[in-house]
């Protein structure tokens, strides 16, 4: 096959797929016979990457494969497009998740010791919900509490390869300024990429809301979930990018 042809096939793959594709993914595309070998699926996606180079879209690789998604300095704008009102979350949930990725695996005890309050059980349901944590086991100690990790869900959502990709720690002055430090790769202002503070709800000190959300629920409680960064950007008749 040429290497225009495989080019033009993957692309159209990822296009039509609307989701993460691995390179295992793509070779099962092909017939035995003329199955190119995963190099050239590789030198494929890696020739997309810079042919859409100072363009509004972009291929990133993420924890579950390559998709091809809205470049974050154009999405805020693009996000307009969008029927669905703009999402928000909690400083609450937002600090939860942030110290769930960090300190994972961790229980809810350890959470509420280290913010200080005690976690709402929206939190936590919320974020199972949403399959951005799941329960990777329990701490050997009376109670046998469950503990949470990120998932690949997780890791796809804010466009991020691995947990490696994470900014450091040394980065995150403290978590007031959560929404301006923790500026996962690839985001739109999502979750705590977010583009600043003023995105996140007023809220207390208990890390109650000050300001309801627009499902009436308090701070403590998710409000309607954020549009994915790095959204995936939109084809001929409704396909994703």
């Amino acid at each position: 096959m040429k290497d225009r042809s495989l080019l033009n096939l993957v692309e159209a793959a990822l296009l039509a797929a609307g989701r993460p594709v691995s390179v295992e993914q793509l070779l099962e595309l092909f017939d035995e016979r003329d199955c190119p070998e995963a190099s050239e699926i590789r030198a494929a996606l890696t020739a997309l990457q810079s042919e859409y180079t100072g363009r509004g879209i972009e291929l990133k690789e993420v924890a579950s494969g390559f998709r091809i998604q809205v470049r974050r300095g154009v999405s805020e704008t693009v996000s307009r497009l969008l029927q669905e009102r703009p999402r928000r979350y909690s400083r609450a949930l937002l600090e939860t998740l942030a110290l769930i990725a960090y300190r994972q695996p961790i229980t809810r005890g350890e959470i509420e010791e280290i913010r200080g309050v005690t976690v709402n059980p929206d939190i936590v349901r919320t974020l199972l919900e949403r399959n951005w944590i799941r329960v990777v086991g329990h701490r050997e100690v009376p109670g046998h509490p469950e503990l949470l990790g990120t998932t690949r869900e997780f890791l796809d959502y804010f466009s991020l390869k691995g947990l490696e990709d994470l900014p450091s720690l040394a980065e995150l002055r403290d978590m007031d300024n959560l929404g301006v430090q923790l500026e996962l790769p690839g985001q739109a202002g999502e979750l705590a990429v977010l583009e600043g503070t003023d995105r996140l709800e007023a809220t207390d000190e208990d890390g109650q809301s000050s300001v309801p959300d627009d499902d009436g629920a308090d701070d403590d409680s998710e409000s309607s979930p954020p549009q994915a960064s790095g959204m995936v950007a939109r084809g001929p008749e409704g396909s994703s990018l």
